[in-house]
């Protein structure tokens, strides 16, 4: 199988020389076209993509993750949610790699195999990075009003918080 997968990618590349060929398209030109409207979009969405991030530190150096987390424990020991996974549900949104950084905070903390952890492992796969998509792709795209977009993102992401939990007590118990 190995040998198969080691020629995939190679095999694309020949295709696609030939696919231009036979339809004697200049592929360097093509490329540096594609090139260059891949800067374009990267110069449109940087400004977005800074202030998200700026916003995303802020917030995390402020001590509001840490407030809110105290201020939503009494909820979350309510209905068996793990507290400890709270900085996680409050980053997530917003952060992809801010998101890893909490999960591996919560993995370390509590350890592997725990329903902490595997509620935050769940949770990261089945959430999205909402403002973070939002911020870059609407950007690219010159999207300026939103509209239902983010409310029925961050439903999507509520939904995916509460049905982790479930799931992972329904699979492996507390």
């Amino acid at each position: 199988m190995t040998d198969f997968t080691n020629w995939i990618i190679p095999s694309i590349a020949v295709a696609v020389f030939v696919y231009a060929a036979v339809k004697r398209v200049d592929v360097f030109e093509a490329f540096c076209e594609g090139a260059a409207d891949g800067l374009k979009t990267c110069a449109d969405i940087l400004p977005a993509l800074v202030l998200l991030l700026v916003c995303i530190g802020m917030f995390r150096a402020s001590g509001a993750v840490e407030a809110l987390t105290e201020l939503l424990k009494p909820l979350c020991n309510a209905v068996g949610f793990p507290s400890e996974v709270v900085p996680l549900v409050i980053l997530r949104p917003f952060s992809g790699s801010g998101a890893m950084a909490v999960y591996n905070e919560i993995a370390a903390s509590v350890g592997a195999d725990t329903f902490a952890e595997r509620v935050a492992a769940v949770l990261i796969g089945s959430s999205e990075t909402t403002f973070y998509t939002v911020a870059v792709y609407f950007s690219a795209v010159k999207v300026k009003k939103t509209r239902y977009a983010v409310p029925a993102a961050l439903t999507a992401d509520l939904t995916a918080w509460i049905v982790c939990g479930f799931t992972v007590f329904a699979f492996f118990g507390n």
